[in-house]
């Protein structure tokens, strides 16, 4: 039972900011909460393999009770905040007020689809361990529906994947897509016609991954075209309808197959305070990630807007991550009365994969690309994934593919957004497809 005499910190998500706090103040003097609407911590970084058949969702994903099991100050609720009170310090949950002496807020962010028409009721979000398998499921469904069409340009339809935004996710979605239909999905449907299957990767920019240098986008530009994909630079996407994409007002590009990866902003929680908010939804904070005016309040993760040497922090799991270590060490440096240095961001590098064999990376001022970027990318990744169970497995599963050119998850499993009539559901997908 919490004593609940001790001062209470209360953090709104389980990611990877919230979580860091957590492990921070775990066994401290603090009666630590942790709230989250789902049960489990994801790997995000990882997630698009779901959606690609390379590997299971529970791979990448770790129950917040087993990583909190060992320690004796930190209580776990499966619930949503519905809204924070600043004003008396209380933050709502599952109809409960729960009052709070510290409150962190990593609630993490949501897709932003600039008002495009049909981008948020067309498109296959690619966020959560939900939206992956309902994505998984959909793309495999396609090719069991084409192997039996006879109408051509249905079957093309059903054959050709947009994916709209040319970052790291749509590029390592592209990637390990192309390995898989024109790997082992080929080989599953010979019935099949292969110049039908199309991938297409869709950049309003000059450029794929605009973060990099022009030569490791260009590099991964160059793989992805050896692996199949159409990579379209320049183009604007104007419309999404079920039946296809309008880029540029120029004709429809048949698909029933769009996938969004091209933009995210904060997710806000109702509150009664005038907060200072960007326009990709993130909130202002202060040096030490407190909302001015509000030193007992962090925001931290893709939520926080903080600039560092003139540039707003990238919404990516290293900044989430050293954010929350942060907080976790500041919070206790305040039980002692202490004060602690601005926060600083340490940029350790970042990396790409395009598939097997293929990389880029930037690390300690290195631009890197090809096999050996690649198994640094391995490496990382295995480093940073929650449990020995997950790390195993996989390797297992990386190791199975890279061996034997097969994506050992290629199921198709019942699911609500699968029954077309199921019309409770709150987002509605092409061909009738719903999802809660």
């Amino acid at each position: 039972m919490i004593n609940q005499r001790q001062k209470t910190v209360v953090i709104i998500g389980a990611g990877f900011g919230g979580l860091w706090v957590a492990k921070e103040l775990s066994n401290t003097n603090y009666n630590v909460i942790l709230i989250d609407k789902n049960n489990y911590h994801t790997f995000l970084p990882l997630l698009y393999q779901v959606s690609a058949a390379e590997i299971e969702p529970e791979q990448i994903a770790s129950p917040v009770r087993f990583i909190i099991r060992n320690t004796k100050n930190i209580r776990f609720i499966r619930g949503e905040v519905t809204a924070i009170h600043y004003a008396n310090k209380t933050i709502e949950c599952l109809g409960q007020h729960i009052p709070f002496d510290y409150l962190v807020v990593a609630a993490g962010s949501v897709n932003s689809y600039f008002n495009i028409s049909g981008a948020s009721q067309y498109s296959f979000p690619l966020k959560t361990l939900d939206d992956a398998m309902i994505l998984r499921n959909h793309v495999l469904s396609c090719f069991e529906r084409a192997s039996f069409i006879d109408d051509k340009n249905q079957r093309k339809r059903l054959l050709t994947i947009v994916i709209v935004g040319g970052g790291p996710t749509g590029v390592e979605f592209a990637g390990a897509l192309a390995e898989l239909v024109h790997g082992p999905l080929h080989k599953d449907f010979p019935e099949l016609d292969y110049e039908e299957i199309s991938v297409c990767l869709i950049e309003a920019g000059d450029r794929i991954l605009s973060m990099y240098p022009p030569i490791l986008s260009e590099y991964a530009k160059s793989e992805l075209i050896k692996k199949g994909v159409n990579v379209l630079t320049h183009a604007n996407v104007s419309k999404i309808e079920a039946t296809g994409v309008y880029l540029n007002d120029s004709p429809i590009i048949p698909t029933e197959t769009v996938v969004w990866t091209a933009g995210v902003k904060g997710e806000m929680i109702k509150s009664d305070c005038n907060l200072k908010i960007s326009t990709n939804g993130r909130i202002q904070v202060n040096d030490n990630l407190n909302i001015p005016g509000y030193d007992d309040v962090f925001i931290i993760g893709d939520l926080a807007q903080y600039s560092q040497d003139g540039k707003t922090l990238p919404m990516i799991a290293p900044v989430a991550i050293q954010q929350g270590k942060y907080v976790g060490r500041l919070l206790q440096l305040i039980a002692k009365n202490k004060k602690a240095k601005p926060f600083h961001y340490k940029d350790k590098g970042s990396m790409v994969t395009i598939g097997r064999n293929h990389a880029v990376t930037q690390v300690a001022g290195l631009h890197l690309k090809g096999y050996i970027a690649w198994i640094i990318w391995i490496f990382i990744h295995i480093l940073y994934l929650i449990g020995f169970r997950n790390k195993l497995f996989v390797m297992i599963n990386w190791v199975w593919d890279y061996i034997f050119f097969e994506k050992s998850v290629r199921l198709i499993l019942p699911r609500c957004c699968d029954n077309p009539d199921n019309t409770t559901c709150k987002r509605r997908f092409p061909n009738n497809h719903f999802c809660n």
